[in-house]
């Protein structure tokens, strides 16, 4: 505990030494789409949202932007087991947790400009999918969304904002990288706008052997985004983007794995229109999400025996969304929305050597041949209300019909209070819901066809205050949250069952200091106390980061604190505590050429995110940045 709070009082006294004498004045960029669809000023939104822009994603070189976000956002954490790629199936790779609500099991939810990526058999999202060359800002919002965005939001959710160009002209970006473990890394990128049409096409692959025997990982992938301005007040939209990665799990150092290895391809395309007015705007979308994976779960390396057949699945959801705001008198906005969703998928298994599908002696037991398909609708409306100058009320509730799972309500409330023209007070109540996945109702024997919803309230309060013409931004979130029917296996009858409770609060601190046009500080905090431990959750998170500008150098760097990382649970519970560093060098060699090199884990630390699978230690990369 002292640790922790010297580690949190270093930080804020970092930030704020001198800062009475700075007199520079910075605009910060307060606006959101995530907390209300449509984009509105977050100093009116009762919910807390961490906004993270492209120039934080891209200045430490990371092709995907859950490390970032993991030091950016306060109770955010990702479990990985190498240097590169995540990968599924074992191994606690991949993991999202936001306050401890894990994404493994489809109670966090990934957005791509609004729309849900949870897929049909498993529902949760796959951390390697969500690739920095996509986003322009990524906007965390923490706490359940599911007034909103509906099942899966209970936790949160994370909206991945795409990139566009804003003025006419060209521009490509090429990036490579190379460094420890034989990881290789290369991007390309080019957007176009011209007058009324705009493009934006990315392209990525990267592969690394990482730093145990049988970890190999590779992975390419791309991104489409198509617009065009109609007339003044409408536009047209088309965006897709793919991912298709190997990788293989080692299995624990007690106990390592031959021949598990994961061939996964995730994607998702939509189509849209838009229109905005003075008074209104609003989207209608159409999207499309797939998977195509195939997995061999491998056999111990002594003593073990290689399977002899291969699980195979493929998973869809088809979607329209469409929403419409309106500001019908002074300080009003409400905004009103329908949903809907069918999501499908078949999981099957096939002989690893003829390829002939398995009907007989698996697992499996998916209903219909190994099919299984549901429709969700939901219609939901928000209404907003400033009162005064210094008062904010915001109230909205969804109702959810799913065709297994039935009828849902779902409620939210808030209330922000401005007692001085730069801080803002927040209050909210809100519920988060999840239906149960195909996986956990008609895969494998623990599965059970009648399973509830999950349920869990929230609860929380804030403050935010801005300082020297907001060159300084920090705020303080303390949070309740309560569930008491997660869905849980019971491994003496071997059955799915609603018996799971869920009891976390905890404390969140943030701050950004923008010392000046060259320096920039920024530092989060994040402590919460479990009822029952979470695995590859940590009890404390605290980061510190520097960013420095000048000429043709750049240099930035981040320390990150963990402590209470609960790395096994149950009879055999383990906690890991670290200190990570990290840090990158640029240079501008000529006009349109960079280089760079960064180091991670600089501390050479000896930790784990899960039990059995030890980090890298101190590793490098360098690359070279083409910008025409």
């Amino acid at each position: 505990m002292k640790k922790k709070i010297l580690f949190i009082v270093s930080a804020l006294s970092c930030m704020s030494a001198n800062a009475q004498h700075d007199t520079t004045s910075v605009e910060l960029d307060n606006v959101v789409v995530t907390g209300t669809r449509d984009a509105a000023d977050v100093r009116h939104l009762p919910m807390t949202v961490t906004v993270v822009g492209r120039e934080k994603l891209t200045e430490n070189e990371r092709s995907n932007i859950m490390p970032t976000l993991t030091e950016q956002v306060p109770s955010l954490f990702t479990t990985t087991r190498g240097l590169l790629g995540y990968g599924v199936s074992g191994g606690g790779s991949g993991s999202i947790s936001l306050r401890g609500i894990s994404a493994g099991s489809g109670q966090l939810l990934v957005l791509i400009d609004g729309h849900p990526q949870y897929q049909g058999v498993y529902g949760h999202p796959i951390a390697d999918s969500y690739q920095t060359l996509m986003a322009e800002r990524v906007e965390v919002l923490r706490g359940p969304a599911s007034m909103l965005y509906g099942s899966n939001a209970m936790g949160g959710v994370i909206n991945i904002v795409t990139r566009g160009m804003k003025e006419n002209g060209v521009r490509t970006n090429i990036s490579l990288g190379a460094g420890s473990w034989g990881t290789f890394q290369a991007e390309a990128s080019n957007q176009v706008r011209s007058q009324r049409f705009s493009s934006t096409v990315a392209v990525q692959y990267q592969r690394s052997d990482n730093h145990r025997p049988n970890m190999a990982f590779e992975q390419y992938g791309g991104y489409l985004k198509l617009a065009y301005d109609i007339c003044e007040h409408w536009n047209v939209f088309a965006d897709g983007n793919i991912t298709r990665f190997n990788a293989s799990n080692p299995g624990t150092t007690d106990e390592p794995m031959l021949e598990a290895d994961q061939w996964i391809t995730r994607g998702a395309v939509a189509l849209g229109v838009e229109n905005k007015y003075e008074k209104t705007n609003g989207r209608l979308s159409v999207y499309d999400n797939f998977g195509i994976h195939k997995i061999n779960d491998g056999y111990k390396a002594v003593g073990g025996t290689p399977q002899t057949d291969l699980f195979r699945s493929k998973d869809y959801l088809l979607g329209i969304s469409w929403f419409q705001t309106f500001n019908l008198f002074t300080g009003n906005h409400i905004t009103t929305g329908v949903d809907y969703q069918h999501i499908y998928g078949r999981a099957w298994y096939t002989n690893r050597h003829t390829g002939e599908e398995v009907t007989e002696g698996q697992r499996i037991r998916m209903k219909q041949a190994g099919q299984s398909r549901r429709n969700e609708i939901a219609c939901y409306i928000d209404v907003r209300q400033n009162l005064f100058s210094w008062l904010t009320l915001n109230a909205g509730v969804r109702i959810d019909h799913h065709s297994v799972s039935g009828t849902e309500w779902i409620p939210q409330g808030g209330i922000v209070v401005r007692p001085l023209s730069n801080g803002e007070i927040k209050a909210m109540v809100s519920k988060g819901f999840r239906n149960p996945s195909m996986r956990e109702m008609y895969l494998y024997p623990p599965s059970t066809e009648e399973l509830e919803p999950e349920r869990m309230m929230n609860y929380e309060l804030s403050w935010k205050h801005r300082l020297l013409d907001n060159a300084v931004t920090y705020g303080i979130n303390l949070f309740y949250l309560k569930g008491d029917n997660m869905i849980v296996t019971n491994t003496a009858v071997r059955r799915n069952e609603n018996t799971g409770e869920i009891r976390n609060y905890g404390a969140e601190l943030e701050a950004v200091w923008r010392i000046n046009e060259h320096w920039s500080l920024n530092t989060n905090h994040s402590w919460m106390h479990m009822k029952n431990p979470i695995l590859s959750v940590p009890e404390y998170k605290g980061y510190v980061g520097a960013c420095y500008r000048c000429s043709k150098w750049s240099v930035s760097a981040g320390l990150m604190q963990l402590a209470g990382l609960y790395t096994a649970t149950g009879d055999k519970e383990q906690k890991e505590c670290a200190t990570l560093l990290n840090a990158t060098i640029g240079y501008q060699l000529v006009k349109n050429l960079n280089l760079w090199v960064k180091g991670e884990n600089l501390f050479a630390q000896r930790y784990e995110t899960y039990a059995g699978y030890p980090m890298p230690r101190a590793t490098f990369m360098g690359g070279v940045n083409v910008n025409f």
